[in-house]
């Protein structure tokens, strides 16, 4: 058999990989016929498409007609060519699929504290997905405040960051995540915890001694503590709950995590109407990491999970 020059012209794209699949399944159904039940298409289409490949490499690939279908000798050899093509399209993938589970380093995430009693798991589920994806990596996990996760992400100490998101950083990337609903608390032993929010106002709540976060907080929030003279701070959502357990101090809490506490009777919700907030949680990346396959594959595993 002659070799056939096969010259083609420009790159090949995607219009030419589809027009070569369906001379492939026309070489190995014997056909035009029998290929439109494999192609699901008519057989006017697959004409069509066998024609313009002939016109785009310059040359017939196979011959119609009464006597029968067959393959010429520069069709046989584009057939044999192309199978090789394909069969290194498909290596490609496999080994593109294989790197997932072979993906070796660490990630570092940083996760404000107490989001792990929220009922929407997508940490969780996102850590889970990780880890079946990619055995090979350490997880390496810091509980920190939010400003602190902020600045580890822009200083590159912390790959990924799950924070509450008051402002947006140049340098930083924002991806939704959660959105959280805040109340007021007291404990058990505070003077509000028996009375009930039909004789309470904002001005009689706000009279009492607050638990300040020292913590970056939404507008809506910051006004409030503007408002009073700080008797207690903390650095964290777990210090505020310490503070409203001795019955001594009023300050807000994701209700997810006060939950446990009002369950219990140990603490009250306090004029929900008055004191509900929602903030909305982000996951936080470095806007240049675009390059970092395993921290890729963590946020794709976030953004699936439910």
């Amino acid at each position: 058999m002659p070799v056939v020059k096969i010259h083609l012209e420009g790159q090949i794209s995607d219009f030419d990989l589809r027009l070569l699949r369906i001379f492939k399944v026309v070489v190995e159904s014997g056909g035009f016929t029998a290929a439109e039940v494999e192609l699901n298409i008519s057989r006017s289409a697959i004409s069509t498409a066998i024609a313009d490949l002939e016109t785009r490499l310059g040359f017939s690939l196979c011959r119609r007609g009464r006597s029968g279908f067959s393959v010429t000798d520069a069709g046989a050899q584009v057939y044999e060519k192309m199978l090789v093509l394909f069969g290194s399209i498909d290596t490609f993938r496999t080994q593109i699929n294989a790197i997932h589970t072979q993906l070796k380093g660490e990630i570092r995430i940083g996760i404000t504290d107490n989001l792990v009693s929220m009922q929407r798991m997508k940490i969780v589920g996102s850590l889970r997905t990780l880890k079946t994806a990619a055995p090979g990596v350490l997880i390496n996990i810091r509980m920190m405040p939010p400003t602190e996760i902020e600045k580890a992400v822009l200083t590159s100490e912390l790959d990924i960051g799950m924070i509450p998101q008051w402002r947006t950083t140049p340098g930083l990337n924002y991806e939704p995540i959660y959105d959280e609903e805040s109340g007021l608390y007291c404990g058990a032993e505070h003077p509000l915890f028996s009375i009930p929010d039909a004789q309470l106002d904002a001005a009689t709540v706000l009279s009492h001694d607050f638990a300040v976060p020292a913590y970056a907080q939404p507008e809506r929030i910051q006004a409030i503590y503007r408002s009073k003279q700080a008797s207690a701070t903390v650095s964290d959502r777990e210090g505020v709950a310490f503070l409203l357990l001795t019955g001594c101090f009023i300050g807000l809490l994701p209700t997810h995590y006060a939950q446990q506490w009002v369950s219990t009777g140990m603490m009250r919700r306090v004029l929900p109407s008055e004191f509900t907030f929602v903030s909305q949680y982000v996951a936080v990346s470095r806007a240049t990491s675009t390059d970092d396959q395993i921290l890729a594959t963590y946020l794709a595993a976030l953004r699936k999970a439910v």
